[in-house]
């Protein structure tokens, strides 16, 4: 009983993992989305452009701003893959856990079961 215990409280802990995990997705998913917003934006702009750098608007280079853009966006792209990675990982340890545990329940039911028919 004390082993299905602690397999029901690591499948809770793992199930707050991907919740955690499921948030940072989201967000990166967000901020990927403004990156790329911006970045056809970029295209699409004159030769000015202008960066936000705390309370100032900075004439920048647009091919600079561009490159910075681009690689914000792969760092983007690894992050949200490690995550996935990570959560993928999580998931199979659960299931893992959740067929153990269906078994264990199923082994303890056919022996009480056996207890009772042999009285």
């Amino acid at each position: 009983m004390e082993n299905q215990d602690t397999k029901i409280q690591e499948m809770q802990m793992l199930e707050q993992n991907i919740q955690n995990l499921l948030l940072q997705k989201q967000a990166f998913q967000m901020e990927l989305s403004e990156t790329q917003s911006a970045s056809k934006e970029i295209e699409n702009a004159d030769d000015d452009v202008f960066k936000v750098i705390g309370q100032l608007m900075i004439k920048a280079d647009k091919s600079k701003i561009k490159e910075e853009l681009s690689n914000k966006e792969k760092i983007l792209n690894l992050r949200m893959n490690a995550v996935e990675k990570q959560e993928n990982s999580f998931m199979e340890k659960m299931n893992a856990l959740r067929d153990e545990l269906m078994k264990q329940q199923e082994t303890s039911s056919k022996n009480n079961s056996e207890k009772h028919t042999k009285k």
